[in-house]
């Protein structure tokens, strides 16, 4: 009986026990889902505070939707050369008149030429809107074979601006000068003044012109059209001479060294006969006509002449020792 009543209290403790920890686990789990639960609150909060500032209509999106500063106009000098081979010269001719003078453009200098077999060569410059000149070049390339195309861009921005900041200038001081022109009393000041003021007023009339030219050359392009019938014959290129090479050389050669001679020998004719027909005119008319000198006079003395000397007789030679009487 008394070990009965010792086991009961043993399971009853260990029970106990048991119950205590599930409520303290219970707890600890209590607040962790709650504080778990906090923590994901916060970082939804924080979410929404990041998603706030870059939504649209918010601080964010305000300074993101700023305009880009707008960007100095740039001023650009187009020019471009074609040679197109077409059938009929006037006919390609007409059609690119009227296809510039749809574009706003107009036509400049024209040439046209006639070779021998009478094919027409014909050399034109076209002047077209900067806006209307990729248009009307691809136009002009596709009116027949092309052969040739050159385009060049120059870009003249700094000029126009500095063109404008001198016009600017210059105007400012020619006011100046008209102020000090109305205040002025005595006439040598206003005399002094008028040919500063002529002076400043003809430099602004060049900066003026130069302005005129800038934006004409930059607000026309200018295209250089050649149109021809016949293909444009290039010399063959050969960088190794031969032998025939070599021989035409030197005839070349020959026959302008003989052209030379021809000229030295033309430039010096006129005189060569000139001076030929002075000789002539000595020989023939003048030293005939000239007066003789006369021969050397004999010595003679006051008793006449002397005695020639004569030869001696043969009998009177002296003999050499050989030779007998």
């Amino acid at each position: 009986m008394r070990t009965r009543s010792v086991r009961h209290p043993a399971s009853a403790l260990a029970a106990l026990l048991l119950a205590a920890a599930l409520a303290l686990t219970g707890c600890s789990a209590g607040d962790d889902a709650s504080g778990g639960s906090r923590s994901a609150a916060d970082h939804g909060a924080d979410d929404k505070a990041v998603s706030g500032e870059a939504a649209p209509g918010g601080a964010g999106s305000g300074a993101k939707a700023t305009a880009p500063p707008k960007l100095a106009a740039s001023h650009i000098i187009r020019t471009a050369s074609l040679t197109v081979q077409v059938k009929d010269v006037p006919k390609a001719l007409d059609q690119a008149r009227t296809g510039v003078e749809n574009a706003g453009g107009y036509v400049g200098n024209e040439t046209t030429t006639r070779d021998a077999e009478g094919h027409e060569r014909t050399r034109v410059v076209l002047r077209v809107p900067v806006e209307k000149y990729d248009g009307v070049l691809a136009e002009l390339e596709g009116s027949g074979k092309l052969l040739d195309r050159s385009a060049k861009a120059e870009d003249v921005t700094d000029q126009v601006v500095d063109v404008e900041s001198r016009i600017k200038t210059q105007r400012a001081s020619v006011a100046r000068i008209r102020e000090l022109m109305d205040q002025a009393t005595k006439l040598s000041d206003v005399v002094t003044l008028e040919g500063e003021l002529s002076t400043r007023q003809a430099d602004l009339e060049a900066l003026l012109a130069r302005q005129k030219s800038l934006k004409d050359r930059t607000s026309l392009a200018t295209i250089t059209l050649s149109l021809s019938e016949t293909p444009v014959k290039k010399e063959a290129k050969d960088d190794d001479p031969g032998f025939v090479d070599a021989l035409a050389g030197g005839w070349n050669a020959f026959v302008t060294m003989l052209r030379w001679l021809a000229v030295a020998f033309g430039a010096v004719l006129p005189f060569a006969a000139v001076a030929a027909l002075i000789v002539l005119l000595w020989v023939r008319v003048v030293r005939p006509r000239l007066p003789r000198r006369p021969g050397p006079a004999p010595a003679t003395t006051a008793l006449g002449p002397l005695p020639t000397a004569r030869p001696a007789p043969e009998s009177s030679q002296p003999r050499t020792p050989g030779e007998r009487d």
